[in-house]
């Protein structure tokens, strides 16, 4: 479906004159038609049933008034399965899945040693389907564990790195306003690429200076560099002439309603050389470390567990009050 025929098709469905199309669903199963088909022959038909089922249980959840596996998540389990299908034909020399055995599972897992937790999590989905519709006897995945902690591993940008791009996205002139505004709301309001690329015109409070993000239960207050990115952006959206009611609008998406594209906004800070998470990260690391962790899930609008990965397992020194030191004691540690 092209630009002209999205926009019509906004145009009926907003005012109740047609019925949506089933546009998103003919790409998504043809998404999982293409994973499906590369899978090998001798180990395709187990992988369809797998995916047949998912389909049945997020079919069901809709009905149910459930959360449903989102399409992504299901087309990324499939390319697990058909990297692993592929792994366990070109690689261990086996053709059917009752062979597989959990040294095979092992050497896969490894081959992307960074992604061993999410894999793992979808090869046991698989393999306890698997054992209940007897393809296989014996899930290899049982005695195999994740080896990941939870905590914070990733990269943050150092003091010179953010007064860096915050110069950039304030005073570039070249700087694209997309770029702007999802750079500075990642550093300073602690916002995602998701909020960012959802963020509507009505979610804009031009009295308070304020936008709602996600799923946060107040609005977020702008500073005035903030404010002025967010301007910069409005204006360039005014230039398109469209009614998307998105902030963000590009050339794809001026002629619909819907928002960018998730692959749009992943490389919006191509240009700044950081990537989004990076960025958003380094504030989150450190209002959690600064602030109660709870406090920081509810102002974002996150699960509390998901903050509690920032939490540095060590006490910086001076934060700590100065112990009175006394004749004879000997110092120890807790």
């Amino acid at each position: 479906m092209g630009s002209f025929a999205r926009a019509l098709e906004d145009f009926f469905t907003l005012r109740g004159l047609a019925l949506p199309t089933d546009q998103a669903e003919r790409l998504a199963a043809g998404r999982r038609k293409r994973r499906l088909d590369a899978v090998p022959d001798p180990l395709r038909q187990a992988v369809t049933a797998f995916d047949a089922s998912r389909m049945r249980n997020q079919d069901r959840a809709r009905r149910a008034g459930t959360r449903p596996r989102s399409d992504h998540t299901l087309e990324t389990a499939l390319s697990t399965m058909r990297d692993l299908a592929v792994f366990l034909v070109s690689h261990r020399g086996k053709d059917d899945w009752a062979l597989a055995d959990v040294h095979d599972i092992e050497a896969f897992l490894a081959t992307l040693p960074k992604a061993r937790k999410r894999r793992l999590i979808v090869l046991r989905q698989f393999f306890r389907f698997a054992r209940s519709q007897h393809i296989v006897l014996v899930d290899p995945t049982v005695t195999l564990t994740a080896k990941e902690s939870n905590n914070f591993r990733g990269r943050t940008l150092t003091l010179d790195q953010q007064r860096e791009l915050f110069r950039r996205w304030t005073t570039g002139e070249h700087v694209h306003p997309h770029e702007a505004l999802v750079g500075m709301l990642a550093p300073l309001h602690g916002a995602s690429s998701g909020e960012a690329r959802m963020l509507q015109i009505t979610a804009v409070d031009q009295i308070t200076r304020a936008v709602c993000l996600g799923k946060r239960p107040r609005p977020t207050p702008l500073d005035p560099a903030s404010w002025a990115v967010l301007e910069r952006c409005l204006a360039h959206r005014e230039e398109w002439r469209t009614d998307n009611p998105h902030v963000v609008v590009t050339k794809g998406t001026k002629a619909g309603r819907s928002p960018a594209s998730t692959a749009y906004l992943s490389h919006v800070l191509d240009d700044c050389g950081y990537p989004p998470r990076m960025i958003r990260s380094t504030r989150l690391l450190d209002l959690v470390n600064t602030m109660e962790p709870k406090l920081v899930a509810a102002a974002f609008g996150m699960d509390p567990q998901a903050t509690m990965i920032y939490l540095a397992d060590r006490v910086d020194p001076g934060r700590l009050p100065a112990l009175p030191k006394t004749a004879g004691a000997t110092p120890h540690r807790t």
